[in-house]
């Protein structure tokens, strides 16, 4: 299925760069797994309590960097032997919290408060679907990242929604639609990661 895990090599072609540069400041994996955790808490933070819409262009730019981030500590871990069980632990629970501290702020902002359903829905299955795609490797495959709104695709999405709300307010009161087909986005993935897992 169609996911922006799909362009994931050339992406890590062009942040090698960074991922040496890094190296050779004495970063490790886990370091950075941490760094996009507590940058992602940050940002969370930042959306709750801003009162402005500066919010919809610093969402963006951080997710962003975090995709970058998500993407060096794997990268360095597998270049210079660095991988590890606490490495594994720390990334993937890293993760959720980092998706959570950052898209629960970023729906009450957008009024998914008012549709409590819809915003239970919407954490139930963005958590599932990360449990799903460790589930695969868990039961001897490999992990699953198939899409649609995988968690790039999360970022890619409501980095582009937070733009175009800056750009063009009046799409506002449509969100709580695009949360309708993001959720069911997620649970089309949640299926299709279990069912490629069941037939590794």
């Amino acid at each position: 299925m169609i996911s922006v895990y799909n362009i994931k090599p050339k992406f890590q072609q062009l942040i090698k760069p960074v991922m040496e540069f890094l190296h050779r400041k004495k970063f490790t994996p886990n370091h950075i797994t941490l760094i996009a955790l507590i940058g992602s808490i940050l940002t969370g933070i930042f959306v709750y309590l801003d009162t402005g819409w500066f919010y919809l262009l610093v969402v963006p730019f951080y997710l962003f960097i975090r995709m970058a981030l998500n993407a060096i500590d794997g990268m360095m871990a597998r270049a210079y032997n660095q991988q590890s069980a606490l490495g594994e632990v720390l990334n993937e629970l890293g993760d959720v919290l980092a998706d959570l501290a950052i898209f629960y702020p970023l729906l009450l902002k957008f009024g998914m408060d008012k549709h409590p359903n819809l915003l239970v829905g919407f954490i139930a299955l963005m958590i599932i679907n990360e449990f799903v795609g460790v589930l695969g490797k868990a039961m001897g495959g490999e992990r699953r990242y198939e899409g649609p709104m995988g968690k790039s695709d999360r970022a890619l999405f409501f980095g582009l929604l937070c733009l175009v709300v800056f750009l063009f307010p009046v799409v506002l009161p449509w969100i709580y639609y695009l949360i309708i087909l993001v959720v069911l986005a997620m649970l089309v993935s949640t299926i299709a990661r279990i069912k490629n897992s069941l037939n590794a």
